[in-house]
């Protein structure tokens, strides 16, 4: 992960506004970054690269990455919910700084509160817990589509495509 070339794709408004979440959240960032180098880690064990494609893997990968971040900040912070919070800010951020197709997007913002949602009601769970219990859930994974109502999977993955 290359956090330079990373940002070197930002247009000047998206940059402007990962500033300003920045300054607002500094004690968050550091644990950002390695909560994100360890999803990353982590899905590509279990996965290889199939993690960035828009199926199971992928969804897996959303949760734990904000299982993660959300582990590593409560760790900083007193307050679970402000740790969450920031969470949501982050991953909502990056999803619409670098993504504009609209089904992509949806899946990952729905996985993304999946994986909140996992941590928000297990905070006490170990790292390992957490990877088996997402991995049951990835196995358990629902195809969606266009006409999709995600409300009915609450607390469940979705993905797109098969991992083929």
């Amino acid at each position: 992960m290359n956090i330079v070339k990373t940002i070197a794709r930002l247009d000047f408004s998206n940059l402007w506004l990962l500033l300003k979440l920045s300054i607002a959240h500094l004690g968050y960032l550091w644990p950002t970054f390695e909560a994100t180098k360890e999803c990353m880690q982590v899905s590509s064990e279990h996965f290889g690269r199939k993690h960035y494609q828009n199926g199971q893997a992928n969804a897996f990968r959303h949760a734990l990455w904000n299982v993660l971040i959300a582990k590593s900040c409560a760790r900083k912070k007193e307050k679970l919910k402000n740790a969450l919070d920031w969470t949501k800010k982050i991953t909502d951020w990056h999803e619409k700084a670098f993504f504009s197709k609209s089904l992509p997007m949806t899946m990952d913002y729905h996985n993304n509160a999946v994986g909140r949602w996992l941590f928000e009601t297990n905070s006490r769970y170990s790292k390992e817990e957490f990877i088996t219990n997402l991995l049951v859930l990835t196995a358990k994974a629902t195809q969606i589509t266009k006409e999709s109502n995600l409300e009915l999977y609450k607390n469940q993955l979705v993905y797109i495509t098969n991992d083929h």
